[in-house]
């Protein structure tokens, strides 16, 4: 979508904020963008917004108010819970203070990580950003700033824990969190109180480098934040570009893009119910599930070359055409699947254990889900309808019958089998399409060099685990001035610590498996 900004004061930003949630329902914050909007202007923040009811969506541009050295904008924080951790992240990387939110420290930067990277005016030279071996510096406070009656701004600390806190750190060596994440966690007994995600340990700048690449050389980082939903990471991008651009896509691209993207849903839901078993000590289920990917990557790889990397889809379609035995292979792979997908339950999804393990472990309901951001298949559990296929249909999805599949009890059980009946639908949407595979251009052809007209874009799309979603603000350049992604698994980690309190510590470890988040999508 094309945006076109609302604009308030600094001093009503708040209750305007507050407006159009409680009064206009736009009850899920769907990100925060942080930028360096240049020298008049300053430093700022695009949110963007949806009413959960009409999904309808708009964005509000506010700017930060300079006070003495440093950038402040009132926090949002107490109006939707996910801006917990994304106003964090704009701190981290642009320096903005969010007024009266209680935790301003870095989320993916060292502690003593000087300067903000991510503005304009960084010196980005070599001797300047030496790495060091040093331990980082771990604070036991958080900091609160706010203005006083005369407009100064006064620094508030709060401690991270008491003396009677027992604390643990799960990760970031850990294997049950997928990745170098760390989830530093106060406990009472076995007992869980309070949970704070610590991120970055993968980080590899990857927007800042989107900075300074052009356009078509920004694709290949898209596969590598979560690369068990490279397709569809790739398909925001490119769908972000190609909207600012205008360019009008044949048929057989969009046909294929489709089955593509839903052969990654499939390969991505393969793997999570695998590594669910096996973070539960479910070996033979484990084996099942990457013995079944295996048929799933055999078919991809034939067109695309890649395996876990799919570097396939380009700014105006596609790397190449389908291999010739691309519609017969599918074709098989679909009739093999159905009844496998059954197995999984038989061996592992109906057995007691799994049950007792999972049901009514990481519960979060509808309201909650949505105020902390938590889409895909963990927020359908709760039966919030969040499906991007269906609320923003792109590609081929308007076309195509397929249901979007909502559970009740929003526990770690109806996560497990949403992802489940998820395969079914993928397999519904590709044999709707892989008969009908029309004629065509499978690229249409663009100049050598890409630029994209002035403005600001946002596309999103539905990743494995959620809404991923591409901002773009162009220039005019062959550069992209801004380019910020959505990833699915912040928003999903932000919410373990309501999900997790007064649970177990061994329900930290199912809540995470259930979950599905992939670390390099969340660190980027």
């Amino acid at each position: 979508m094309k945006l076109e900004n609302k604009e308030f004061s600094f001093d009503s930003f708040a209750s305007e904020m507050a407006k159009l949630k409680n009064e206009k329902h736009f009850d899920y914050l769907v990100t925060i963008v942080g930028e360096d909007f240049g020298v008049e202007e300053g430093l700022g923040c695009i949110y963007i917004l949806e009413n959960t009811n009409t999904h309808e969506r708009c964005s509000v541009k506010q700017l930060a108010k300079k006070v003495g050295e440093e950038s402040v904008i009132p926090s949002v924080y107490n109006i939707w819970a996910d801006a917990d951790l994304l106003e964090r992240e704009v701190y981290d990387f642009y320096g903005v203070k969010f007024l009266g939110h209680p935790d301003m420290r870095r989320l993916y930067l060292r502690n003593d990580f000087q300067g903000y990277p991510m503005r304009k005016d960084y010196d980005m030279s070599p001797e300047k950003n030496m790495y060091t071996t040093e331990d980082d510096i771990e604070l036991d406070t958080t900091t609160e700033w706010n203005l006083n009656d005369i407009g100064e701004l006064v620094e508030t600390q709060h401690p991270l824990f008491t003396d009677d806190n027992f604390v643990v750190n799960i990760g970031p060596q850990h294997p049950s969190t997928h990745g170098v994440l760390r989830l530093q966690t106060v406990l009472d007994g076995e007992t869980v109180t309070k949970i704070y995600p610590h991120l970055g340990y993968i980080h590899r700048g990857i927007e800042k480098l989107c900075e300074q690449f052009t356009y078509p050389q920004t694709l290949a980082l898209t596969d590598r934040m979560n690369y068990l939903s490279a397709m569809m990471h790739r398909h925001a991008l490119v769908g972000v570009i190609e909207e600012g651009m205008g360019i009008e896509l044949s048929d057989r691209i969009l046909y294929i893009r489709t089955i593509m993207d839903e052969l990654q849903r499939i390969d991505n839901h393969l793997l999570y119910t695998s590594c669910c078993a096996q973070d539960l000590g479910a070996l033979t289920a484990f084996l099942y599930g990457m013995r079944d990917r295996e048929h799933v990557l055999n078919v991809m790889e034939e067109t695309t070359g890649g395996r876990l990397i799919q570097n396939y889809y380009r700014i105006g379609g596609l790397q190449a055409d389908i291999d010739s035995n691309f519609v017969s292979n599918v074709k098989e792979l679909c009739k093999y699947l159905r009844p496998m997908v059954q197995e999984y339950l038989d061996v592992f999804g109906d057995n007691v254990i799994t049950r007792k393990r999972f049901r009514y472990v990481g519960v979060m309901d509808e309201q909650d889900c949505i105020s902390y951001g938590v889409t895909g298949p963990a927020g359908r559990a709760s039966g919030w309808k969040n499906d991007v296929r269906k609320n923003h249909p792109y590609a081929m999805y308007d076309k195509v019958n397929f249901e979007q599949i909502t559970l009740t009890h929003g526990d770690s059980m109806d996560r497990y089998y949403c992802h489940i009946q998820e395969i079914y639908q993928s397999l519904n949407i590709i044999e709707q399409l892989i008969d009908n595979i029309p004629e065509g251009e499978f690229y249409i052809k663009q100049k050598p060099i890409i630029k994209v007209p002035e403005g600001q874009w946002y596309f999103s799309v539905e990743g494995a685990s959620g809404e991923f979603g591409a901002y773009l603000d162009s220039r005019g350049d062959k550069t992209a001035y801004r380019l910020k992604f959505r990833p699915m698994g912040l928003t999903l980690v932000g919410a373990m610590d309501k999900m997790l309190r007064g649970q177990k510590i061994a329900d930290l470890v199912t809540t995470g498996a259930a979950l599905d988040f992939v670390i390099p999508d969340i660190d980027r």
